[in-house]
């Protein structure tokens, strides 16, 4: 993945996001000091979650998503259809 041509789409592992992370940050010009402050993150925090941290807390990995102006969409993976909703429901025994 290049800097001119950051590639968005699945993303499969933590590697993968971290990557992703990396290249849209760079892309934008922005060094890990700046969304450091921007976020309220640490710089280490930031330089591990780009190198694919496997046990990041998700609640940082999402606020530093936000804070680069990135989102996450979940869907289900091409060929694997949805399973039903369960629906619950509770007896009222009087």
């Amino acid at each position: 993945m290049t800097e001119e041509a950051t590639l968005y789409g699945v993303i499969r592992t933590t590697e993968d996001l971290g990557r992703l992370a990396r290249a849209h940050r760079k892309q934008r010009h922005l060094t890990l000091e700046t969304v450091s402050g921007l976020g309220n993150l640490s710089p280490r925090f930031l330089s591990e979650f780009e190198r694919g941290k496997e046990t990041a807390e998700i609640g940082k990995v999402l606020k530093a998503l936000r804070t680069l102006g990135l989102e996450v969409s979940v869907q289900p993976r091409a060929g694997v259809a949805p399973t039903p909703a369960r629906q619950t429901t509770k007896e009222i025994v009087l």
